[in-house]
């Protein structure tokens, strides 16, 4: 049985919770392995912490911060749900990391080096128009520093800039065009760029479980 370790990622507003809530849905109805949804930072007092205090923390104290919340996530929580035989969606992972501390002034080198003993995942990049992209963050009520201080087309950028420095570490990676895709045909997609051995059975799945 593979456990699947997925990161979906992509500029703020392009729909990376929804995504990843419905694909994880997905793959508990497609076999018989659990699903594990969590998100970045993670639901920790750390990382909650972290939620609130983007205001006050900025560059290398924030990324050192996001460093250590996503170091005791992956101890905590991704490795003992992946070795329970668990598939694990992330909603934001390290390349999260490599564009907003990009935006917040750090260069790609310094946030990689915080980050480069992680678990590696497979990271599925989601991609819109920056225009449609931006209509979504404008309809919202509130926006955090780091929303407010990029733009979509400076953060599509700097995730490919990511792409190509984790494609030098081997890490497995897809970009998903989501332009005039639903949601269930983006998750579709991301489904079909999954390993072609994931064993897909008629059984009862066990629960979708969010952290």
């Amino acid at each position: 049985m593979i456990s699947l370790f997925i990161a979906i990622e992509g500029p703020n507003g392009v729909g990376k919770s929804t995504i990843a809530r419905l694909l994880a849905n997905r793959l508990a109805d497609l076999g018989p392995a659990g699903v594990h949804l969590t998100a970045e930072p993670s639901r920790t007092p750390l990382g909650q912490l972290l939620r609130r205090q983007e205001d006050f923390l900025h560059g290398k104290a924030l990324a050192l911060a996001l460093a250590a919340d996503r170091a005791a996530h992956i101890e905590n929580e991704i490795i003992p749900r992946l070795d329970d035989g668990f598939h694990v969606v992330t909603d934001r992972y390290v390349a999260s990391s490599l564009v907003l501390q990009r935006v917040d002034g750090l260069d790609l080198a310094e946030i990689w080096s915080y980050n480069r003993y992680v678990l590696p995942a497979t990271v599925i990049y989601l991609e819109d128009d920056p225009d449609v992209i931006r209509a979504r963050l404008e309809a919202r009520p509130h926006l955090t520093r780091l929303e407010r201080a990029g733009t979509p087309e400076q953060e599509l950028a700097h995730y490919r800039d990511a792409a190509r420095h984790l494609h030098r570490q081997e890490w497995r990676q897809h970009t998903v065009a989501c332009n005039g895709l639903t949601p269930d045909h983006i998750v579709t997609t991301i489904l079909s760029l999954l390993p072609a051995d994931l064993p897909l059975t008629s059984e009862a799945p066990q629960t979708c479980c969010p952290s």
